[in-house]
């Protein structure tokens, strides 16, 4: 951008698209949580797409695409398995709805995105991405193991029912018991921290500014 003051030039602007901080080491991050495939589809032209996610490992870029665009790009990437889409502005909200999981960045982005999404971000952080997802599989674990073990407690009780090794009065007391450790068991979901660490391969790898910031970080 040129800049005059009465019509003399006095000066230049130039104006660049520039990486969030962090996303080097989230992509590292989401690798060694074991996502395979990791695809950018922006609205922005193919070369500055290009430019700003050179060096970073993407397995697709997809560049220039209107909203349903990036819907065509949600569908067409279930090939690979259930896809999640990570976005904040405006034209990222029909995706967002479109995929499997849909992500808000909710403290910068548009109310339209965080609308739609399943999962919002309350910070403006993107390597708050790797998190949710660890903690989204640690609730998962922890409803699977009360579920098998609720069912497979009662299930044993009702066999013993059956052949008439316990009362009904102890079956029903047992049966209390077994929902309020299944109960128990659930609300662990509530506590304990998630922390990711980057395994060293991946740190050393990249460039020396995302490096020192992997280093900074710690654990993420």
């Amino acid at each position: 951008m040129a800049v005059a003051v009465d019509g003399q030039p006095v000066g230049e602007l130039i104006l660049a698209d520039a990486l969030r901080k962090g996303v080097a080491p989230l992509l590292a991050a989401l690798r060694h949580a074991g996502i395979e495939r990791i695809v950018l589809a922006t609205g922005d032209r193919h070369d500055i797409a290009h430019s700003v996610a050179a060096g970073l490992g993407l397995d697709a870029i997809r560049a220039e695409l209107t909203p349903d665009q990036k819907i065509m790009v949600v569908l067409s990437e279930r090939k690979f398995g259930p896809v999640m889409m990570v976005g904040d502005g405006v034209n990222d909200a029909p995706a967002l709805a479109a995929a499997d999981v849909g992500m808000a960045m909710g403290a910068r982005g548009s109310a339209a995105s965080a609308e739609t999404a399943d999962v919002v971000l309350l910070v403006d952080e993107i390597d708050r991405v790797v998190a949710a997802i660890l903690i989204a599989r640690r609730a998962r674990r922890i409803a699977l193991q009360s579920v098998v073990v609720g069912i497979g407690l009662s299930l044993i009780g009702m066999i013993a029912a059956g052949f008439g090794l316990i009362t009904p009065v102890q079956g029903a007391i047992l049966q209390v018991a077994i929902d309020i450790a299944v109960m128990l068991n659930a609300l662990r979901a509530l506590g304990g921290s998630i922390r990711y660490r980057r395994p060293a391969a991946d740190i050393a790898h990249e460039p020396s500014e995302a490096r020192s910031h992997a280093e900074r970080q710690g654990a993420g």
